[in-house]
């Protein structure tokens, strides 16, 4: 399997994580605060990847550990904004504000790497974005807080472009260490001022090791190593599938029923992420999807 195969099949994995975490998470945010949750999450996964690795501290210099540190403030903002836009909105709307990173991404490569997208990453952007709103919105509604949410959205796309410029060339196991690491900090920052309360339930112990492992140390080791090698929009339009398999997950546990209208949304995802994805003999898929700005 070419490794652009083998990467799309991998991310596609991190999504099917980042769903199933969503799951496992509900419950569990009742019975802690959301900054210990996510200092305890990325600092445990940190230290996992370095246990597993421990040379890989031997690579925290130059670019890698000045771009890690870069992106892990970026992904920690991410991750704070989303969740105090949750506590003033609906988890369907947060999802579907935080899903619009898939139209971001295109906008920020255009602004900042001065690639035009072509018309096939704009109906991919379309149909991904009509499918997040078939799955998530039921009841639509606006209120201003939701604006922290979109804050998160520019965030992980902020994150996706930097990783496809940054990735390439480094070492992507530090490059991965030192940002969950960076994100555990900004978070524990966040968390000591109210004190951090450790002795919580066996449900929150759960979701926390559930998510440093597989949502957080593998999953974001996937996405730095595929975005070593693959366009940002790309990485953008298959990760919007976390959305599909977070329903899917909710359906199997009984949280939700399946509905006419998720099986549409789900469909238009896909079909979104095939039109970016489907091989093309004369061309790279990245030549096909962009076009160098004069400058």
């Amino acid at each position: 399997m070419k490794k652009n195969g083998l990467a799309v099949l991998a991310l596609l994995g991190v999504t099917i994580a980042w769903g199933a975490s969503f799951v496992v998470m509900k419950p569990a945010m009742e019975m802690i605060q959301v900054f210990d949750f996510l200092a305890i999450r990325f600092t445990i996964a940190a230290f996992l990847m370095i246990l597993v690795r421990p040379k890989t501290l031997l690579h925290f210099r130059g670019e890698t550990l000045k771009y890690g540190l870069i992106l892990g403030f970026i992904l920690a903002i991410a991750y704070i904004t989303q969740t105090i836009g949750l506590t003033v909105s609906t988890a369907a709307i947060t999802g579907f504000i935080t899903g619009l990173y898939v139209v971001l991404t295109p906008i920020l490569i255009w602004l900042i790497l001065r690639k035009r997208p072509k018309a096939t990453v704009a109906i991919a952007v379309v149909l991904a974005t009509i499918g997040l709103g078939f799955i998530t919105i039921k009841d639509a509604s606006f209120d201003i807080g939701q604006l922290w949410i979109l804050a998160g959205a520019l965030a992980f796309a902020l994150h996706i472009v930097g990783l496809s410029r940054w990735s390439q060339d480094k070492d992507v196991y530090a490059l991965t260490v030192i940002q969950l690491g960076a994100v555990g900090l900004f978070c524990w920052i966040g968390a000591i001022p109210d004190g951090v309360d450790l002795t919580v339930e066996p449900t929150v112990w759960f979701a926390i090791i559930f998510t440093a492992v597989f949502a957080t140390a593998l999953a974001f080791f996937v996405q730095t190593w595929a975005q070593s090698i693959m366009d940002a929009s790309r990485v953008a339009i298959i990760l919007t599938m976390e959305v599909v398999f977070a329903a899917l997950t909710s359906v199997l546990v009984g949280q939700e029923v399946l509905s006419l209208q998720s099986l549409i949304g789900g469909s238009l995802m896909l079909i979104a992420m095939l039109v970016v994805e489907w091989p093309r003999k004369d061309r790279s898929r990245d030549d096909a999807l962009y076009e160098p700005m004069p400058h």
